[in-house]
């Protein structure tokens, strides 16, 4: 299974705090459609790799924040 396929299963879950939980993708792959793929099948956020830590850690804090706010 790859991360799409992870992430549509995810968001399939029927409890809405497991479905709900922040999915954020780390790929090489980071062409428009690549991104867009990514938000299609139910991610928070797509970065590139090599991973830049401090947007990674960013991404990470707002990405909590948003699900917090959906609670």
């Amino acid at each position: 299974m790859n991360g799409y396929n992870s992430a549509k299963a995810i968001r399939k879950i029927e409890d809405p705090i497991l479905a709900n939980i922040p999915i954020i993708a780390l790929s090489a792959n980071t062409f428009d459609e690549d991104r867009q793929m990514s938000k299609q099948c139910g991610m928070n956020a797509h970065l590139g790799k090599p991973i830049n830590m401090p947007e990674l850690l960013e991404t990470i804090a707002k990405t909590i924040q948003e699900a917090s706010n959906n609670v």
